[in-house]
């Protein structure tokens, strides 16, 4: 066992007790685990190019060309990541004209209006914002043909910047080129300083090789693989990482990336410059966004019963960007420049620059993020930990299936801790709740049935409500517990639970007076319920029936079935959200049948909750991950009874909100239920003046909530970019996953107005928009029949094009419980949760090199490459795991080796029809093949959003996932759309007809054009 052990505890992130430590930067900034392996390994390294892996099927003799029978292409290509060179080579070979900046074009830039930029580097003498505009010091060349050296190309291809681990950034000149231009490079550049270079896609030709196209795993692995060894200081870099890559973020300032992203990190001054790029102005917040290992932790202040000072005028929270005038007495707003008096017990002089003088020991003048906590007037009642109540389905269908074990299953391992804990603990794990936080357990079918759970009793006293017309909440004591001093009542009860009903057995829940008492029983403190459902409720007030028949697909009517009119569940849901109360479902339809997510989801959707839900549920199979979603839905950062306000600086305005929360009306409050750490919302501004290019533009969301511990706080997350003149600097900071994520919010937010063929047609039409703009006004004199895409914008056709086949908007049959549950879950998640769902990631497991899968030198797991989601990529022989943040499918093929399968799944498993068909986690053996891939799931387990991860077998013309396998191929024909490839085509051919002029709207029908009704199309306000 000793050698296993040692596997396990290397799969675990935990630095190697043996290795080296590294001189160049503290311990504590080391991610959790890596995420790619050494020697980034482009096109596989001359050592193992030919050596067949002792795991492939017999090789077809028969391969096309294209497709080298093994995994690694021949030799002779370099295997080593060269920051120097483009990411996708593209440019490389494809021979693009070179296009530059002449050093004379930049001028340097005087300092701006006396210096309101709060401290963006306080480097040495002068401290000019230079740095933070990313404008290269005048004189040097910058290197354009492949962006990498340019201020706007990502930290990954740029040279290394170690800045100090203080509050003092780097000087200006970190943005120098790595190699200075050759004189023939110089020679080859053309026309004025303000092109950027982009990479074609095609040649001159017009003809798209597959090899050629921007690569979505490429553009992963490369800044994984950097982001091991290298921090992301918040306030020197101004792309964040993509946002699939684990990171450890130094807060100088400027929000982490995790907590916000800003779609553009350079703003144009106008409305007209934006709308030449056709992008979104918009943000993604995620304000309680988990942490990785090695990141500071939000420092929560306590400024006592005055609360955090605030400007009178427009009411900022203090943030860095404040400045400080007449010697302290006053701080000018960032966002409305009204200068405040400063309060007596805040006073501090300030030094001769202007700072004051306890600016570094005040953590809300150095940080991006930080918790107030605040007084009495911010109250809406006494905050008290976070009440818990677990509603149970004990109806027929739940106890038949298993459902019911499940999930009683499911909250006892939320509360204590599964068997596995316990033996590792020694004692009953650690406590999993916070302080303060209690639990209740209601039970329910077509009664409701209340459980006294008091320490005192020997077991739980159960109480049945028959009059489900008018329920009201039979007991005051006894209904929420401490989950320790109660833990033997209430781990009996949960232990009995499935014996209880298996006798009683009625087939109709009613789910509606049940949440109605539940409400009842939380409107004096708040709280969040937990709710398992497993067939349409159909019995007493708020019955539902079966709305979708399967008749009204693909039709107009269709849209009526997203959304629900049904005044019982709507007046429940905003009832909720008042009296701070949200809910999770967890729904399992174990025959696949309908369930009226549309409906029932409406009160998780408004009240900041989520939904669960199991199409398929198997007891077996299903059971892990339903315990593991419950633990995580438990032990997760939860706040409730939460308000939100975004300010932004004069001269923007909010235009739009998206996500899943109430908003009664416009400039009001957004009011969540509850919020958690794996929701996002997005944001929208439009202008409503001119922004000036000598100031900075700023941001600051306001998250106002209580703890799960009872404290009442403000999160404030501040967020600062650049503005210039024109667009040309903009398009150098694009975030791609910020820009995503706020079309697919923005689309998602249309499911019930719009038809499924209009907002895919719209989607296209976006993307041809901000294509042909960047190619119309930014891209340069590239051949005209060439497809160039932004730099930073290389990957964004292929997410639109997941977007299009996702199941919320795909053509073709697809259960709305389906569509409207994706629906909802793309309006919530976070960036990283989308980037997975709109591009699966794959890795190849039978030809795992032997580091795979262990520590490097520095105790980093060392991941390999993912590949791409195309059937031409997946080899004879091989098996392979595909994750998209939702499910994790282990494919294998018809021909997968043996011995393979027995390293994987133990002795005498040679054949896959021998396989459990319905395991849901791999044995835990003492084979080196077995130890990687299960180091391998756990650190795709750490970087995913609110879904569990368990493997679920696609074993080749054997199981029904294989047709989800297929499905998750998003480069390849499917989903009723076209491959990655005839998608690039249709799109340039669609550009190509915007700059001859040409080009008509994608009218589906005839009767009116899709840009009046859809916002996102020609209107300001999408951009």
């Amino acid at each position: 066992m000793s050698d296993f052990a040692m596997y396990h505890a290397l799969g675990q992130g935990s630095p190697n007790p043996n290795g080296p430590t590294r001189k160049d930067e503290p311990n504590k900034f080391r991610p959790t685990v890596a995420a790619s392996p050494g020697g980034y390994q482009q096109s596989g390294s001359p050592a193992i190019a030919n050596a067949p892996s002792q795991y492939y099927g017999t090789p077809n003799q028969n391969t096309p060309p294209m497709q080298s029978p093994g995994y690694f292409p021949p030799q002779g290509q370099v295997p080593q990541y060269q920051p120097a060179q483009d990411m996708n080579n593209l440019t490389n070979q494809m021979g693009s004209v070179g296009l530059g900046v002449d050093p004379g074009a930049q001028p340097h830039r005087p300092h701006k209006k006396k210096d309101r930029h709060a401290y963006h580097n306080i480097e040495g003498p002068g401290g000019s914002s230079q740095a933070f505009n990313g404008v290269p010091q005048a004189g040097t060349p910058t290197q354009f043909l492949s962006q990498s050296n340019s201020p706007g190309a990502p930290q990954w291809q740029s040279p290394q910047i170690t800045p100090a681990m203080n509050q003092f950034p780097a000087a200006a000149n970190m943005f120098n080129p790595a190699n200075p231009a050759t004189a023939a490079q110089h020679a080859a550049r053309t026309g004025p300083g303000d092109q950027l270079a982009g990479s074609p896609a095609s040649s001159s030709q017009g003809r798209v090789d597959p090899e050629q196209i921007p690569s979505i795993p490429r553009s992963r692995d490369a800044p994984a693989k950097y982001y091991l060894e290298h921090v992301y200081p918040t306030m020197e870099h101004h792309l964040p990482p993509p946002a699939l890559v684990p990171f450890v973020a130094y807060d100088q300032g400027n929000s982490s990336p995790k907590f916000a992203r800003l779609t553009l990190n350079n703003i144009p001054s106008s409305n007209d410059a934006l709308s030449a790029t056709s992008l979104p102005l918009g943000l993604i917040l995620q304000p309680l966004a988990r942490l990785q290992e090695g990141e500071q932790p939000v420092p929560v202040l306590d400024f006592g019963e005055t609360g955090p000072p605030r400007c009178r005028r427009c009411r900022t929270y203090i943030n860095p960007f404040m400045t400080f005038k007449s010697g302290g007495n006053k701080f000018v707003c960032n966002m409305c420049t009204f200068p405040n008096d400063v309060p007596p017990e805040y006073f501090a002089p300030t030094d001769p620059s202007g700072a004051r003088v306890d600016r570094l020991q005040r953590p809300e003048l150095t940080l991006g993020t930080v918790d107030f906590m605040v007084p009495k007037e911010y109250w809406s009642k006494e905050p008290v930990g976070l009440r818990w109540l677990f509603l149970i389905d004990v109806t027929a269908e739940a106890v038949n299936r298993g459902f019911l074990d499940g999930f009683c299953e499911g909250i006892m391992s939320a509360l204590y801790g599964g068997e596995k804990e316990k033996s590792e603990d020694g004692e009953g794990g650690q406590k999993r709740l916070p302080p303060g936080a209690k639990v209740g357990i209601v039970t329910f079918d077509k009664e409701i049935h209340f459980y006294n759970l008091s320490a005192s009793l020997d077991q739980a006293q159960m109480l049945v409500m028959p009059d489900i017309e008018d329920p009201f909440v039979p007991l005051s004591d006894g209904l929420f517990v401490d989950p320790e001093e109660s833990k033997a009542v209430i781990t009996s009860l949960l232990t009995q639970l499935p014996n209880m009903f298996s006798e009683v057995k009625n087939p109709e829940p009613a789910l509606l007076s049940t949440l109605n008492s539940a409400l009842a029983a939380l409107t004096a403190t708040g709280g969040k319920i937990v709710c398992s459902l497993s067939a349409l409720p159909t019995w007493g007030p708020g019955r539902l029936f079966l709305r979708d028949d399967g008749n009204i697909h693909n039709t107009d009517a269709e849209k009526k079935l997203f959304t629900t009119e049904h005044p019982g569940y709507k007046k429940v849901a905003t009832k909720m959200v008042e009296s701070g109360v949200g809910v999770d479902f967890f729904m399992a339809a174990p025959s696949g049948g309908y369930l009226d997510i549309a409906t029932i989801g409406h009160v998780s959707a408004l009240t900041g909750g989520e939904v669960y839900y199991y199409p398929n549920f198997h007891s077996p199979r299903d059971t892990l991950k339903l315990s593991k979603e419950i633990k995580h839905t438990v032990t997760r950062e939860t706040g409730y009874q939460a308000l939100m306000k975004v300010r932004c600086s004069n001269g923007l305005q909010v235009s739009a909100y998206h996500g899943n929360f109430y908003h009664h009306t416009f400039g009001a409050d957004l009011e969540f239920g509850v919020i958690d750490a794996d929701k996002a919302i997005g944001v929208m501004f439009s202008y409503d003046g001119k922004l000036d290019p000598k100031l900075d533009a700023h941001f600051q969301s306001a998250l106002l909530y209580t703890t799960a511990s009872g404290e009442r706080r403000v999160r404030c997350s501040n967020i600062v970019a650049s503005v210039s003149e024109g667009a040309v600097e903009a398009m150098k900071f694009v975030d791609q996953d910020a820009v995503v994520s706020i079309i697919a919010k923005e689309a998602a937010a249309r499911m019930a107005e719009k038809s499924l063929k209009d907002i895919r047609g719209a989607l296209t039409e976006k993307t041809v928009d901000i294509l042909a703009g960047y190619r119309k006004n930014f891209s340069g004199n590239n051949p005209p029949g060439q497809l160039v895409l932004p730099e930073n914008l290389k990957e964004f056709s292929m997410y639109i094009l997941g977007l299009v086949k996702s199941r919320a908007f795909k053509g073709g049959k697809e259960p709305t419980d389906r569509r409207v549950h994706d629906m909802r879950m793309l309006k919530a998640m976070g960036p990283l949760e989308l980037s997975l769902y709109l591009y699966p990631r794959i890795i190849s497991i039978h030809n795992l090199d032997e580091q795979d899968g262990f520590a490097n030198e520095n105790g980093h797991l060392r991941m390999p490459e993912s590949v791409r989601a195309s059937f031409s990529k997946v080899e004879e022989g091989g098996a392979y795991l595909v994750d998209n943040g939702q499910v994790c499918l282990l494919w294998m093929h018809g021909q997968v080796s043996p011995n393979l399968l027995e390293d994987l799944f133990g002795e005498g498993q040679t054949s896959l029809k021998q396989l459990d068909a319905f395991q849901s986690a791999l044995p835990v053996l003492e084979t080196h093949l077995n130890a990687q891939v299960r180091n391998i799931l756990q650190y795709l387990e750490g970087t995913r959003g609110s879904k569990a991860l368990t493997l679920q077998m696609a074993r080749q013309g054997l199981d029904g996932a294989e047709y989800e396998f297929a499905r998750l191929l998003y480069e390849d024909r499917n989903n009723e759309a076209q491959s990655y490839v005839d998608w690039l085509v249709h799109v340039h051919r669609h550009i190509q007809l915007e700059l001859a002029g040409q080009r008509k709207k994608e009218d589906t029908d005839s009767s009116s054009s899709l840009g009046s009704t859809f916002v996102g199309l020609r209107t300001p306000y999408w951009g």
